[in-house]
């Protein structure tokens, strides 16, 4: 199983990027999906989470301005960051409960980054 996470990049304080991310593989279901951050020296961070019905958390600091979906019939999830600051650059990096086998707990697999930058 892979996860490939896209859509970083430079961008302006108060503008807008989206995140995606696709598992492929031996996908067999996903259970939750989520994306963290880490910012230079800082700890990784729940940035959002989302089930696979649908529900959402949100980190505080979020305060509205994403949105996390996600598109089942795609194993793929998405992060819509809006009115983005400098200190939302970080990498970002998606996350999944796989399963791979009926019968067998869901393991848990990582994308390998993507980063955002926002200058002011």
């Amino acid at each position: 199983v892979q996860l490939q996470a896209s859509g970083g990049g430079l961008v302006q304080a108060g503008g807008s990027l989206r995140l995606s991310c696709a598992a492929s593989g031996r996908v067999l279901f996903i259970n939750d999906m989520g994306w963290y951050r880490q910012a230079p020296g800082k700890q990784r961070e729940l940035v959002a989470g989302i089930t696979r019905v649908g529900t959402t958390n949100y980190a505080d600091f979020v305060n509205g301005r994403f949105t996390i979906s996600r598109d089942n019939a795609k194993n793929t999830v998405y992060l819509q960051m809006n009115s983005l600051k400098p200190e939302d650059t970080a990498v970002y990096y998606c996350n999944a409960q796989v399963g791979v086998r009926f019968g067998r707990s869901p393991d848990t697999y990582w994308g390998q980054g993507t980063q955002v930058t926002v200058s002011s």
